[in-house]
């Protein structure tokens, strides 16, 4: 079961590190919190393969670019679904959360979201706080939004903490004419 993993993932921090997919694909992270391993753990997803699609960004010091082509009310309701992603997993409103996520994702299964982010709940206080909030890629279909997240996790029952920062890419797919999270990349920062 998915859930043992993040307990896992709580006492051991040193499996939060950067892993790859069943593709050896490094940087597939989770939707509930940006976390990425590729073992099945409750907060991480595998990526599929998407084609053409490249995801990612370029760091040259810390600018990142903005989307050029992006009409203005597509940035905006882009920027509002993000910030509906983060706030509503901080307030664990589950319903409000999977209203924002794609119900055929590319990046994992959503049923299995649904569950892992009802658990996570249960057991976890999480706060993801994000900054640099940018459209970095834009067309008709897909976005991808960069941000530099830091993501506190504490076990209730046990008080356990975790604190980790990084750089993720959420990637959104237009269905039924919103934007939705498909699949998410996350890159750990190096704990200096």
């Amino acid at each position: 079961m998915k859930f043992k993993y993040i307990v896992l993932l709580v006492i051991l921090s040193i499996f939060l590190s950067a892993c790859s997919s069943e593709e050896n694909r490094e940087g597939a992270g989770s939707v509930s919190d940006g976390e990425s391993s590729g073992e099945n753990s409750p907060l991480e997803h595998s990526v599929k393969d998407q084609a053409d699609d490249e995801v990612g960004f370029e760091m040259v010091g810390s600018n990142i670019e903005e989307a050029q082509n992006i009409p203005a009310a597509e940035k905006k309701e882009l920027l509002e679904t993000f910030d509906t992603y983060i706030t509503s997993f901080n307030e664990e409103d589950s319903e409000k959360y999977m209203s924002v996520i794609a119900t055929e994702p590319e990046g994992f299964d959503y049923q299995e979201e649904e569950v892992t982010v009802k658990e996570t709940f249960e057991q976890y206080e999480v706060n993801r706080t994000a900054k640099d909030v940018t459209v970095i890629k834009y067309n008709k279909n897909q976005a991808q939004v960069f941000a530099s997240l830091a993501i506190s996790l504490k076990q209730e029952s046990t008080g356990a903490e975790l604190d980790r920062t990084g750089r993720q890419v959420t990637v959104f797919a237009k269905e039924d004419g919103e934007w939705r999270v498909t699949s998410v990349y996350f890159i750990g920062d190096v704990a200096e």
